[in-house]
């Protein structure tokens, strides 16, 4: 009579991985994206959110809020976030508000530029050559030429105004 003898091979990297991928439910695929969450708390410099991982991650009160714009945030709120790191030393993931509305804004920049759409935007400051325009999110350049036919010597009614702009060059 013969045994059946049972041979097992040790798991490969490639399996670990596998594994490890399938028990965290495709977490670590999340890195480095955008996600929404839900912020289930909030303290003097945190807001907790909920993005579906293992643990919660914290971002910091101040990346809710828009220049000239006081912080809009409570919890409950649905909310974007950027994957940074799925873990910190702390245990925690590691999110940014920031860099997700910094993400959403060049993908809404791109997209007016290759369908030669104007977007908004407000003229927040002077530098050399012309002027920086908060366009939703990101900065640009908008250079002193483009702002009238004559050099625009007083800029302060144009500061915080609101105005229809083409972008040019990406």
């Amino acid at each position: 009579m013969q045994e059946a003898i049972a041979t097992t091979q040790a798991p490969s990297q490639a399996d670990f991985a596998s594994m490890l991928d399938e028990s965290l439910g495709g977490s670590s695929k999340l890195e480095g994206s955008v996600v929404k969450g839900t912020v289930i708390a909030l303290d003097n410099e945190d807001a907790v959110v909920d993005v579906g991982l293992k643990s919660e991650g914290r971002v910091p009160i101040k990346e809710f809020s828009t220049p000239g714009h006081p912080v809009e945030v409570k919890v409950g709120d649905e909310v974007e976030v950027y994957v940074e790191r799925f873990e910190n030393r702390s245990g925690e993931a590691v999110l940014s508000r920031e860099k997700a509305r910094r993400e959403e804004s060049w993908n809404r920049l791109e997209r007016a530029f290759n369908e030669q759409d104007k977007v908004e935007g407000a003229i927040f400051g002077r530098v050399k050559g012309g002027f920086a325009v908060d366009l939703g999110g990101a900065v640009a350049f908008l250079p002193g030429s483009q702002v009238d036919v004559r050099p625009v010597r007083d800029a302060g009614p144009l500061m915080g105004l609101k105005q229809p702009f083409q972008i040019l060059k990406m």
